[in-house]
């Protein structure tokens, strides 16, 4: 069983990016992503339509990382302390020692191979830090990018399954990639 240790959200670094705790100040940048329907076509939430449902969002992080059960960084590009995207560990399956990953960035950065610098450095941070075995990763069938992204990241389809999630009324299909530690225990 893992019993991670949240209490501080160390800074991740990679080549071009910055990654850094959640902070209440950076709802308003979350609330332009979450309520984008181009960022959030393939994520199954609800858009948000008001900037408290991300402060909500960013609370609920920060004390599901004090528990220990998940755990997300902001994206900022070197040089700038501004939130451009957010990836973290949204749901961390303690006694199987797996977690799934979650994140989105900002249209502005897409195509850059920022996301894919981001993951690396998480999934990094995941196997040697955290103790993980697997990372898994939810993802439409028709997100393309994000399914390169997995892919350049060594992440391998594991499964598709037919509507199984309930979206704005309508049943959508999800596959799951995953990937396994490099580090043998």
């Amino acid at each position: 069983m893992l019993w991670p240790d949240f209490s501080e959200i160390p800074p991740l670094h990679a080549r071009r990016l910055v990654l850094r705790e959640l902070r209440e100040a950076d709802a308003p940048a979350i609330f332009r992503l979450r309520s984008s329907p181009e960022v959030m076509r393939f994520i199954p939430k609800p858009l948000d339509t008001r900037s408290a449902d991300s402060l909500r969002m960013v609370r609920e992080f920060s004390q599901a990382a004090i528990a220990g059960d998940a755990i997300m960084w902001a994206i900022t590009v070197k040089g700038s302390d501004r939130l451009v995207g957010y990836i973290g560990y949204w749901r961390i399956m303690k006694e199987h020692h797996r977690a799934e990953v979650g994140y989105a960035l900002h249209p502005d950065l897409w195509g850059q191979g920022l996301a894919s610098e981001a993951l690396e450095a998480v999934l990094e941070h995941g196997f040697r830090v955290i103790g993980l075995h697997s990372v898994e990763a939810t993802v439409a069938p028709g997100n393309i990018a994000s399914i390169r992204v997995l892919e350049r990241t060594h992440f391998q389809r594991e499964g598709h399954f037919k509507e199984n999630y309930l979206v704005n009324g309508r049943f959508v299909d999800s596959m799951v990639y995953a990937r396994l530690t490099p580090l043998r225990h």
